[in-house]
């Protein structure tokens, strides 16, 4: 067998761009995570990570940015990474998340704002991932995972007796096992109160016998009063190991908690308590285990104690929420037809857009409700901190961390496409271009395939499978949102449940049909690709007729039958177990068509993959080796469903460089 060492630092194949976009001056950009603003809408906080290549690793430090563009400095800059920033309500504190000299684990920092240090104010040996401010500025809420019953001390000296056991073994009764990159133990996810001075953590959420989402607990899984104290969370009220209902409840003063979403078999998820602490906003699905369904934005008004769903004829799913400084609405950044759009949803009235154009995400509302930052996106950009105005839409760029690195790059254009797919829908593409294009003369063409299935491309700066980067090798490059994309409406996203390869597969082959018929295409250098469900359709290709002449197949779900039994399998109760209907199965696991292989198709699979186990890239690429199909499996044994280590994703970049170029040769003719 042939082998191939994975240097690095080798040289890129096929023509170089001096100025285009490269996987290695894409890693050269800073990363922008999502910004808190001060109560008074001055300033804005964000980490902003960069990364060492040649070690192999990131620092993530907090930067101070004037929401006037007047300025922007350097706020921490220890060993550690710093993340989450939060500002109290009185303004005179930013609290942040990391880990820091001696530390065991990540712990809660605050920052005097009137100048000094950031002291640490928890110590809790399992380490806080979440913080958020009670009104009052003195206090906060920490989500943990712990031991119920486990003193802190104990605590501490099981994680020392486990890190440095040579048993090995894990034990479980329960599921999840595994959750993306990481087997999930034996410890529950609780919430526990700190003051800002310190002390003992004071425990809320035990005395319920409710745990958070084992494998969910973030900052959406809870959130606190800053009138009232109360304290909203999600937890399981399904006693079925097997199966998960999300609902919110609400923590009473004994620890007890009362569950306000009994009626709903489905996830309710999200709470986010207004500002005037009258109201708690959350969202809903209705269809059990489809993570697809459309999320419904649900007010409970806490005088009445009565719910409402609004915006009950809105095809479109209420993401990533902010309430109005007025409580009069909330604010949000919805996936709307191959774009994230800001938008306004009022509590009386229709929901309205605010933006159009780039991406825009990561919204953060000053208190005063004067000031709105967010972060803005696009193919040709990747997320920059931005003022936006809530009445216009227009944003203006805070700070300039970017700049000279994208000043020097020479980026191509892309658009958006609408073509005919399978049953005479219209299917929305991006189709970017190489620096330089000419329509007068015919390039090769490579169409990428998302993932989800139910995640539909939009206009985004991607740091994976990015179509700037494979553009400037001299593709076009396409991403199609094929039916079960989301940001097209319910029906369009539910249409390929159960059989998931049907539709799909015919606006794949529809995409590249258009594609063929354009002047500045040429249909015989055509290659396709994608990863997770991405990697399934380009399986599906694999033993279908299409006009690809290779395909890449990274973290592809190739074998239904083994997917079955993974942790995050059909869950969705449309999909009856194989034992139960076969019919499905035998129609779409892509592995019922090795009979058919024949295209050479470059394989990627990770370890430490749980979202699709590292078993489906070996099958693959063992069936096609025994096909005499020309093949390449690339394995990383420290990377997940993701390849996320600057060094990896560049090889990842370079190997799929050579094997697209190998068979669809680039740039223009």
């Amino acid at each position: 067998m042939r082998t191939r060492l994975a240097f690095i630092l080798l040289a890129a194949g096929g023509p170089t761009w001096a100025t285009a976009l490269t996987e290695k001056s894409m890693w050269s950009l800073e990363r922008i995570a999502p910004p808190a603003i001060s109560p008074d809408g001055k300033t804005a906080v964000a980490a902003v990570t960069r990364f060492d290549i040649k070690e192999d690793k990131s620092i993530a430090d907090l930067w101070w940015f004037a929401t006037d563009g007047s300025e922007e400095r350097l706020l921490t800059q220890a060993a550690s990474n710093e993340s989450a920033p939060a500002f109290s309500p009185d303004g005179k504190w930013l609290s942040f998340i990391a880990q820091r000299d001696d530390d065991k684990s990540p712990q809660v920092y605050a920052m005097p704002l009137s100048g000094g240090e950031a002291r640490r104010v928890t110590s809790i040996p399992t380490g806080v991932s979440v913080a958020k401010w009670h009104g009052d500025s003195q206090r906060m809420v920490v989500l943990t995972r712990v031991w119920p019953g486990v003193s802190w001390t104990d605590s501490a000296a099981r994680i020392k007796e486990r890190t440095e056991s040579k048993m090995t073994a894990k034990v479980w009764d329960d599921t999840p096992v595994m959750y993306w990159d990481q087997f999930i133990d034996d410890r529950q996810a609780h919430l526990f109160e700190i003051a800002l001075s310190g002390g003992e953590p004071k425990p809320l959420t035990l005395a319920s016998k409710l745990e958070l989402p084992r494998s969910l607990s973030d900052a959406s899984s809870f959130d606190v009063n800053r009138k009232t104290g109360a304290v909203a969370f999600v937890a399981d009220s399904n006693p079925d190991h097997n199966k998960i209902n999300l609902d919110v409840f609400l923590l009473g003063a004994d620890g007890s908690a009362s569950n306000l979403t009994t009626d709903n078999v489905g996830s309710d998820n999200v709470p986010l308590w207004s500002p005037d602490g009258k109201k708690l906003a959350y969202v809903r699905q209705t269809i059990v285990g489809f993570y697809g369904d459309t999320r419904r934005l649900r007010i409970y008004d806490t005088a009445s104690q009565n719910t409402q769903t609004l915006h009950t004829d809105w095809d479109r799913s209420a993401d990533n929420l902010i309430w109005k400084a007025d409580s009069a609405g909330l604010l949000g950044a919805i996936d709307d037809a191959g774009t994230v759009r800001a938008y306004e949803l009022p509590l009386k009235g229709k929901p309205r857009r605010i933006t159009d154009g780039s991406n825009i995400g990561a919204l953060a509302l000053a208190a005063n409700g004067k000031t709105l930052v967010a972060l803005r996106e696009s193919y040709i950009e990747p997320p920059t901190l931005v003022r936006l105005d809530m009445r216009s839409g227009q944003s203006t760029i805070l700070g300039t961390r970017n700049k000279e690195a994208l000043d020097a790059i020479e980026f191509g254009t892309y658009e958006s496409v609408t073509y005919t797919g399978a049953n005479g829908v219209p299917i929305q593409m991006w189709v970017n271009y190489p620096p330089g294009f000419d329509k007068s003369r015919r390039y090769p063409v490579f169409l990428l395939l998302h993932g989800g299935p139910h995640n539909g491309i939009t206009n985004a700066f991607s740091f994976r499978w990015n179509a700037q980067v494979f553009a400037a090798r001299g593709y076009v490059t396409a991403w199609h949102n094929f039916h079960g994309s989301s940001g097209f409406g319910q029906a369009f996203t539910d249409s390929i449940n159960p059989n998931q390869d049907i539709l799909p597969y015919e606006d794949t082959i529809k995409a590249a049909e258009w594609l063929a018929a354009q002047p500045f295409v040429d249909k015989d250098r055509m290659v396709a690709g994608g990863g997770s469900y991405g990697g399934y359709l380009a399986s599906i290709l694999l033993g279908r007729e299409h006009p690809f002449k290779a395909l890449i197949a990274h973290a592809a779900v190739y074998n239904w039958y083994t997917q079955i039994g993974s942790d995050f399998g059909f869950s969705d109760a449309r999909f009856p177990e194989f034992w139960e209907d076969p019919t499905i199965f035998q129609r779409s696991s892509p592995h019922l068509g090795a009979g058919n292989f024949k295209t050479p198709t470059l394989v990627i699979h990770g370890q430490l993959d749980y979202r699709v186990p590292v078993n489906h890239g070996f099958e693959l690429y063992q069936t096609l080796k025994k096909r005499d199909v020309p093949t390449r499996l690339i394995y990383y044994p420290n990377e997940n469903h993701w390849i996320l280590k600057p060094q990896n994703s560049i090889f990842w970049y370079e190997e799929v460089h050579h094997w697209i170029e190998k068979y669809a040769p680039p740039g223009a003719k």
